[in-house]
């Protein structure tokens, strides 16, 4: 995700209230912007995805009651300094979604494209060092078997698009996850961000289309003329992605599962002291 636009995120987007809503619940580990601001096609009225991953202490784990493993926490209320016009206070449509570290970490070694974008999304809100010895260890979680999360999301967004009124934004949806997956399978990197993933792909329809989200188009109707062309292009990446994985040299299973194991327990036994 390039620098600037970074920047742009968080000129939209208030960092210290998106930190106070992950804190509501218990103390994060980390916590992430994802969705339309991750991909890069963020319009005026995108809601905010926080998502992340928290801490419950041993004695919340180990007593009778059963723990809460994971965590939603809808914010739906005025942006402070957010206004529209006429002075109407601009309310912020944010829901933050977290799961205990341990559950979080069972899905990094479960072949979870999710969990892998959210701990590597550039947009941190919280972080620290537990967070980077989490990133650290992640790269050793990468693997040919994501590539089911890529495929299994796209063919959502396409069948989504073959049903009445499809839009740009299930469009952008499908260029998005195709790309992140041949991505990945080609270098090992995670990167969800459209733009810079076209920066090498060059795909002209794409731009144009980021253009117009951006701009508030996305529940625009797609006309039967330029959905069809867009098929061609989504087909040629289905074709691309199943080439990319056969070639991948990406591990078939994580490489440092008995390391996350260690800091998972480390961090736990941490909340005694």
């Amino acid at each position: 995700m390039d620098p600037n636009d970074i920047d742009q995120v968080w000129r939209d987007l208030d960092r210290d209230h998106l930190a106070s809503v992950a804190r509501r619940g218990p103390p994060p580990v980390f916590a992430t912007v994802s969705g339309a601001h991750l991909y890069g096609f963020a319009s005026p009225d995108s809601d905010v995805d926080l998502r992340g991953a928290f801490l419950l202490d041993a004695r919340a784990m180990l007593g009778l009651a059963v723990a809460e493993e994971t965590i939603t926490i809808v914010a739906d209320e005025p942006q402070p300094g957010a206004t529209l016009q006429g002075g109407t206070p601009k309310v912020l449509e944010l829901d933050w979604v977290a799961h205990d570290l341990r559950k979080f970490v069972r899905m990094m070694v479960s072949h979870n494209g999710y969990a892998m974008e959210q701990l590597y999304s550039p947009l941190v809100v919280v972080g620290g060092p537990l967070h980077e010895e989490l990133k650290a260890l992640g790269r050793g979680a990468i693997t040919r078997p994501m590539v089911r999360h890529y495929f299994g999301f796209a063919r959502g967004r396409r069948q989504r698009l073959r049903e009445p009124d499809p839009t740009v934004k299930h469009l952008l949806y499908a260029y998005r996850v195709y790309l992140s997956g041949i991505h990945l399978m080609w270098t090992g990197e995670l990167d969800a961000n459209l733009p810079s993933l076209n920066q090498r792909f060059r795909m002209d329809p794409i731009d144009a289309l980021v253009q117009r989200k951006r701009e508030g188009a996305e529940k625009m109707k797609l006309d039967a003329d330029e959905l069809a062309m867009h098929e061609r292009h989504l087909d040629r990446l289905e074709a691309q992605l199943g080439e990319a994985h056969a070639l991948s040299q990406l591990p078939l299973e994580p490489q440092t599962t008995a390391a996350l194991d260690d800091l998972v327990v480390r961090a736990r036994l941490e909340t005694l002291r």
